[in-house]
């Protein structure tokens, strides 16, 4: 009788058949992961939810903060993974130094501070700030006293005389703008200049908070200012100043506000910012239909943002300018927060405020125009988060931009040439 086969595998044979097992599955596996999408982690896709999902945005009380209003009150900022805080600064200074801290984490601000902080420039600690998206074009504008109405127009240089006057009795006339480096310092002081008025030696150019600038009118404390709406067109209506001109006046479609956060804060969370941009995007295209006009001023007139009738808001947002002094305008350019490319981070923006900075002594010697630009302007974020919604932007703009005095600037020519050749300047170095 035969002895009965060993039919227990030997130790060889065990693994011979583990290994073209493993093989086996691994190719099959390797087969079915081919078909999945792009982002499939093994167990789980990779997470496109903002790193940081709750975030503070500052804000002023001015009209062009809308974007990050609209966005919050509409839940648009929801949509994208962003639970929203919205939180009104006292000043800019505040704003800058709360985003400078972690205390808010994106915010309203004026395009040259992010600039500025970069560089550290006029009292600003050193922190590189990066901006990925322009808030809105035009809306802000030069309001004077109204003892000047028929006396001064839109024409700077009328108010010469009255400048000599005073600072030859020791009594120099002052202006105010809202913040050193930011845009109605800018706007304040090409203003002045075109008029022959340096505003570093004729005149005293002070700062104020936007909502403080009609009570400090008011009481005497200055002869004119440069700020954003409402305020302009408040003080009309309250009888304390009048328009000289509108900001579009002197720069059609100029940059005004941005939103910006810290360089730090950007590069730890690329999809949180990215959300924002999206939330802002479709706020902007909201804002820019102007029958939603009524219901953005019914919104961002409470007293927790910009505190001011929605009436006073809604006139200069649709074009309808009233100067003040008998003079009105039905403008095209009024505030806008989307169309004409107006979101697209242009590097040249940057230049221009840099060539301000350089003609009025804020920097000593040529900055770098090209390199603290393409530091700041995040042109690849904004194009990244556009192109992930599916939206066709303008792109990139080099194009020469001529203001009310005549003088061209081009984005492209020495910087260094321009800065230095206006007939009013401060350059230091």
């Amino acid at each position: 009788m035969k002895k009965p086969q060993n039919l227990k595998p030997s130790l060889s044979e065990i693994s011979r058949r583990a290994f073209f097992g493993k093989a086996a599955k691994g190719a099959a596996l390797t087969a079915l992961f081919a078909g999945l999408p792009k982002g499939w982690m093994g167990t789980a896709y990779a997470s496109d939810a903002p790193e940081t999902a709750a975030l503070n945005f500052g804000m002023i009380a001015l009209t062009d903060c809308s974007p990050i209003v609209i966005a919050h009150e509409k839940g648009l900022f929801k949509k994208y993974g962003i639970n929203s805080t919205v939180t009104k600064g006292a000043n800019w200074a505040a704003i800058r130094d709360n985003l400078s801290s972690g205390s808010i984490q994106a915010t309203h601000m004026l395009i040259g501070m992010p600039l500025a902080s970069t560089m550290g420039l006029a009292g600003s600690p050193k922190k590189p700030m990066i901006i990925p998206w322009l808030m809105n074009r035009n809306g802000q504008a030069i309001s004077l006293k109204t003892e000047w109405k028929g006396k001064v127009g839109a024409d700077p240089k009328a108010i010469k005389p009255f400048v000599d006057q005073a600072k030859s009795l020791g009594e120099p006339l002052t202006f105010a703008m809202t913040f050193p480096p930011g845009t109605h310092a800018m706007w304040m002081r090409y203003y002045l200049g075109a008029g022959g008025i340096n505003p570093d030696k004729d005149v005293a150019l002070i700062t104020v908070p936007p909502a403080q600038m009609l009570s400090n009118m008011k009481v005497g404390k200055m002869d004119g200012f440069c700020v954003g709406e409402p305020w302009n067109a408040r003080g009309i209506a309250d009888g304390i100043s009048f328009t000289s001109v509108s900001t579009q006046d002197m720069w059609k479609d100029h940059p005004e506000k941005v939103c910006a956060f810290t360089a730090e804060f950007a590069d730890k969370n690329p999809k949180t910012v990215k959300a924002v941009l999206k939330a802002l995007h479709e706020a902007s295209v909201w804002l820019d239909v102007m029958d939603n006009r009524p219901e953005q001023c019914a919104i961002v007139s409470k007293p927790t943002y910009i505190n001011c009738e929605a009436k006073t808001i809604l006139g200069r947002l649709q074009g309808h300018y009233d100067y003040g002094d008998g003079r009105t305008k039905e403008d095209e350019f009024y505030m806008h927060f989307s169309k004409r490319n107006c979101n697209y981070p242009q590097p040249k923006y940057a230049k221009w405020f840099l060539s301000q900075y350089r003609r009025w002594g804020l920097v000593k010697g040529a900055p770098d125009y090209e390199g603290i630009s393409k530091q700041v302007m995040r042109t690849d974020i904004y194009e990244e988060a556009m192109k992930e919604i599916g939206y066709t932007h303008g792109g990139l703009d080099n194009s020469k931009e001529t203001l009310f005095d005549g003088v061209t600037f081009d984005p492209t020519a020495d910087l260094e040439a321009y800065a230095k050749g206006f007939a009013v300047n401060s350059v230091k170095g």
